[in-house]
């Protein structure tokens, strides 16, 4: 049987249906026409026979169309040439950068050694290079130092470098923070730091208004920057600066200098009245030299913070380090702590943070820890983060802490009395200690009672030379290592007990002192794998192997 081919018949329904939705369609095509106004163009009806002049007007015609077209030929051409003087040029450069190229490989070749690459700015030897640019340029270097440990913030190398380097360069102290220590102690030090250098005491605006700040302030009603930007000791330091560049008969340029967190670029923005340079919590805020004009002659230098040299103490590595506490090894962090505990009066730390007596600082972190609800997982005081939280605070403005002037004055070996008449000369010193007793009766200071004593470290050694930096990659190979290490290192590499080898690495990080921490970079990797455990463990590098493969219950090993 043949098969029957469908049929096109449609229900009426249906074809109704596609008719009405054609005429639809032409209607909505004739609206948009309309709306648009587009009509068939109407042809040129000419010249008409009956019109005289009409050869005439028609060779105008002709002679109007051969213009244009010699016209558009023309701006053709041009635009030819264009092109082909450009793809000349591209294919000059082209060649001239092939040719750089390979001169390149082949000098590269030649003198490897030679070349310079350009730095990092968050490199170490980034920030000595800049250091070095400001106290070139500078006539008067101001050295800040935190009024809390002013013996601590004091650099010899900086100190020596522009006592010895000629030119009447001047170097003058500026004691700032005087507003987080008890009045007796800013006296005390004032006293006792005016015999070596002129002394600023100071108090800088931690939060200057600008624009934005205005714009939040706006938004929101209840942010109060009265406090935050006062700041005290500024017109002290700006008549001083203005005096000695009077009697040099020139505009001075004044370099700003120190370790990080003393409060270089506040001090710099509380001189100019408004926020010049960035300032910030983290440590290592500026990275290179900054140039703001105070008056007409008088130029602020703002400069990177000074490094601290790798063979300080803990305590002076954790206060005056250019790492950040976030970024850094939590090894590094809780040996700073311990150190700063240690170096404290216990009963004050007690009463400041409101916690119960404690036997050790591991004890003290994780007691903290539960008071603020810093929990891990199994509610476990969480003490690699609490530490890094106390050391911040330490270095920020939180904790009021100071200490207390040596007994005996014994000036550094580079300050002789020659040079410090030589520093002390083109001021007037006598208005000065006025102006700064002025400055510390002004302010509000916190009584004794409610301040830490805090046993300084002394002077911390820095680096300001870019040849002496050591940075963290080749710092690991440089440390003094001595043989007993390097080969308990070699065995500990050699073993195939995982056991043998995790106890090796314990021993040597128990051996190493607590300023200096000594790694070896083809090791480094397996000992922080190896220490993981117990660093979370032990927070004391005084403990006995055995304890430290224990298993310990009260910590969480997922």
């Amino acid at each position: 049987a043949e098969l029957r081919k469908a049929s096109k018949r449609l229900s009426c329904h249906k074809r109704y249906k596609i008719q009405k939705k054609i005429r639809e369609h032409h209607r909505k095509v004739r609206k948009e026409a309309k709306k648009r106004k587009q009509k068939k163009p109407k042809k040129d009806p000419g010249i008409p026979s009956a019109a005289p002049f009409k050869e005439e007007l028609l060779r105008e015609a002709e002679q109007r169309k051969q213009r244009l077209e010699e016209l558009k030929q023309k701006q053709k051409l041009n635009r030819q040439k264009e092109h082909e003087k450009k793809r000349k040029l591209e294919a000059k450069k082209n060649a001239a950068t092939i040719k750089e190229k390979a001169e390149g490989k082949e000098s590269s070749g030649k003198s490897k050694g030679k070349t310079k690459k350009p730095l990092n700015k968050n490199s170490k030897k980034s920030f000595c290079r800049e250091l070095m640019k400001v106290l070139e340029a500078s006539d008067v270097v101001l050295e800040v130092l935190d009024a809390r440990d002013p013996m601590g913030c004091r650099c010899p190398q900086l100190e020596q470098a522009v006592a010895c380097s000629g030119g009447n360069k001047k170097l003058l102290l500026v004691l700032n923070k005087i507003d987080l220590v008890p009045k007796d102690n800013i006296e005390k030090w004032l006293k006792y730091l005016k015999k070596e250098f002129p002394t600023v005491a100071f108090k800088s605006a931690t939060m200057m208004k600008d624009k934005t700040m205005e714009q939040v302030t706006k938004r929101r009603a209840r942010v109060d920057f009265s406090e935050t930007s006062q700041y005290f000791g500024s017109k002290c330091l700006l008549k001083l600066l203005q005096e000695y560049g009077k009697t040099q008969d020139k505009a001075i340029q004044v370099g700003v200098v120190g370790f990080p967190n003393v409060g270089k670029s506040s001090i710099i923005n509380s001189l100019k009245g408004k926020r010049a340079c960035n300032v910030g919590l983290a440590r290592g805020v500026t990275k290179s030299m900054q140039i703001v004009q105070l008056d007409k002659q008088t130029k602020m230098l703002d400069s990177p913070s000074i490094i601290a040299d790798p063979s300080n103490s803990a305590l002076a590595l954790a206060l005056r380090s250019i790492i950040d506490p976030e970024g850094s090894d939590s090894a590094d962090v809780l040996e700073g702590v311990n150190a700063i505990i240690n170096h404290c009066s216990k009963q004050q730390v007690m009463m400041h943070y409101n916690i119960p007596d404690f036997r050790d600082p591991e004890e003290f972190l994780s007691l903290l820890a539960q008071k603020r609800g810093m929990l891990k997982k199994g509610g476990v005081p969480d003490i690699e983060n609490m530490a890094k939280l106390v050391l911040c605070d330490w270095t920020g403005a939180r904790v009021k802490y100071y200490s207390q002037p040596p007994g005996f004055q014994k000036p550094p070996p580079y300050l002789t009395e020659q040079k410090v008449a030589e520093m002390q000369e083109g001021f007037n010193l006598s208005n000065l200690e006025q102006q700064n007793s002025n400055t510390v009766q002004a302010l509000k200071h916190p009584s004794p009672a409610s301040s830490i004593a805090f046993q300084s470290a002394g002077m911390t050694n820095g680096t300001i030379e870019e040849n002496k930096v050591i940075e963290e990659g080749s710092e690991w190979g440089t440390m003094e290592t001595s043989k007993e290490e390097e080969g308990e290192l070699t065995e500990s590499g050699d073993d195939d007990d995982d056991d043998e080898g995790d106890e090796s690495q314990v021993q040597i990080t128990r051996k190493v002192k607590p300023g200096k921490q000594q790694t070896n970079p083809t090791h480094s990797k397996g000992q922080r794998a190896g220490n993981e455990r117990s660093r979370s463990l032990s927070f004391s590098l005084d403990k006995p192997v055995d304890e430290d493969d224990a298993y310990d219950f009260n910590t969480d090993y997922v």
